[in-house]
Order: structure tokens, then C-alpha cells, then sequence
């Protein structure tokens, strides 16, 4: 199986998945119909399904127009607020293109309807490959819940954290300098975060994606897959997985209005969203 990254809108990832026996190609997050049916022209593939991981504009925006450029295409997801969608997926289902096998595993946290998909191909020495949107990304994950923390613990503990380490992580967006400035925040101490935090740096002044990474290295410098870790646990003031994960993301939120404080109407808003500001029913 060949994976296509493709970089679109500010800092977005969609992924065209090729079976490169039968050249039939499947796309993940569709955002941008037109440059992904350019790119599928030109790997002389057909492109027969999207696989899409959660409802957000970002990732699922581009169904309509795709399934109107090319009738007939197979829209898949989790969550009925997906815009397109021609078929619900369930957790644990399991789909077939050529060799590549499809594991969906529902994942909520970020949003309540978020699948992942794991591919892989039988008798096939390439390690497999996780399209986790949202859900996990390279040393980060999508910490404005829809879902709650106990949720989100489960998606990304003992559903993703228990995949195979050599799995290969292709996630939503590029947001890997940020989460790994925050990893080390988190975890000052952690020589992993900061090779990789050195490393990223290269990769950004290159203009060159992050992705992948693999699920072993993310057990490594995550600070949202490394809720266990005595470091982690410190820097929440929590014990349990779950608040430690709560805090988690609360933190990464406040780090984030600090680096890129936007408008201040869209900055309360978001900090509402975030918890960060009590409405005045909750005072």
C-alpha cells in the first residue's frame, strides 16, 4: 500500500491510500475534492471510497462536491453529521480494498462520532498505518473534547495505545512543533521530546511534513499517551488517567491562546469552549 500525504488548507492532512496491485485508491478526509481527484489522475488510480474521521468542515468538507464530481463514490464515517455520508461505520467493523484491510475503531474524545482507521495488508513486511485525524497527532491529540476525559482516556489508551509500536501515525494537521513545545513544557526532563523537538524544527524551516511518526516514538514524548508517567502526573497536580488528561488538554488549550492569541470576541469564545471561563448560570 502506498500513502499519498497531502498538505491543504492552512495546516490540514488528506491522505490517498493506493492498493497498488489493483490500483484502486481510497481518500481520507477530503477537504479539497479537486486537488485530490488531480492527484489520483496523475497515480492513474480509481478512486472508489472516502474514508472520513469526524464531522469537523476541515476534514469532511469536501464530500459533496467529490461525490458530485464523481457519482457513485462510497462515503464512509462514524457520525451522521458527516457531510456525504453514504454509509454509518460501526466500532470494530471491518472493510477490504484489494489486500488492504480497513479495522474502523471508534475513538471519541475531540468529537463524540471520531473513527480511526487501521490498514494493514497480510503477508506484507511494511509496517501498518493508523489515519487517526484528530484523535492522535504527532505528540498531541485533539484536545478541544466534545466527548468527555474518561473518553477520550479509552480512545487513546486502549484503543490506539494498544496497536502495534511499529504502526505508522498519519494524523489531521500538522501541529507538531506546537504540541512538542508543550510535550516539553509537560516534560522538561524528556530527551525524547527534545530530539524531537529538534528535528521537527529542521523539518518546519524545510517546509516538510512531520508525518509519519509511529505509535512506538508517541509513546515516547506524547504527553497525552504518557498519562502514567510520574513527570506527566506532576506537572497536572492529578493521579487518575482521566484528570490527568483533563488538565492536559486544558493546559494545551491556555498554551495555545498564548502563542496565537486571536481576536478577542473569538478568543473568549474559545476560551468558554474550553472551560477556561465560567458562563454566568455556572458562577
Amino acid at each position: 500500500m502506498k500513502v499519498k500525504v497531502i498538505p491543504v488548507l492552512e495546516d490540514n492532512y488528506m491522505y490517498l491510500v493506493i492498493e497498488e496491485h489493483t490500483r484502486e485508491a481510497v481518500a481520507v478526509d477530503v477537504a479539497v475534492p479537486k486537488r485530490l481527484l488531480e492527484i489520483a489522475g496523475r497515480e492513474g488510480v480509481s478512486l472508489t471510497t472516502v474514508l472520513t474521521t469526524h464531522h469537523h468542515w476541515d476534514h469532511a468538507r469536501g464530500n459533496a462536491e467529490l461525490v458530485q464530481l464523481q457519482p457513485g463514490l462510497a462515503v464512509m464515517g462514524a457520525d451522521e453529521r458527516i457531510c456525504g455520508l453514504t454509509r454509518r461505520l460501526a466500532h470494530g467493523e471491518e472493510l477490504q480494498f484489494g489486500a488492504i484491510h480497513v479495522q474502523c475503531l471508534l475513538t471519541p474524545g475531540h468529537t463524540s462520532g471520531h473513527m480511526s482507521y487501521f490498514l494493514w495488508e497480510d503477508e506484507c513486511a511494511d509496517p501498518p498505518a493508523l489515519f487517526s485525524g484528530d484523535a492522535l497527532s504527532v505528540a498531541g491529540c485533539g484536545w478541544h473534547l466534545e466527548g468527555t476525559a474518561q473518553q477520550m482516556y479509552q480512545s487513546l489508551m486502549k484503543t490506539l495505545g494498544t496497536l502495534p509500536p511499529q504502526t505508522k501515525v498519519f494524523c489531521g494537521h500538522e501541529h507538531t512543533l506546537n504540541n512538542l513545545e508543550f510535550a516539553q513544557k509537560v516534560e522538561p526532563c524528556n530527551d525524547h521530546v527534545r530530539a524531537k523537538l529538534f528535528w521537527a524544527q529542521k523539518r518546519d524551516d524545510d517546509d516538510v511534513p512531520t508525518v509519519p511518526s509511529t505509535l512506538g516514538e508517541e509513546l515516547l514524548y506524547n504527553p497525552f499517551l504518557r498519562v502514567a508517567e510520574e513527570p506527566v502526573r506532576e506537572f497536572t497536580g492529578q493521579v487518575a488517567p482521566a484528570q490527568v488528561l483533563e488538565v492536559l488538554c486544558r493546559e494545551r488549550a491556555s498554551f495555545q491562546l498564548a502563542l496565537e492569541p486571536p481576536q478577542p470576541q473569538a478568543q473568549a469564545l474559545l476560551a468558554l469552549q474550553l472551560g477556561l471561563l465560567s458562563t454566568p448560570q455556572q458562577k
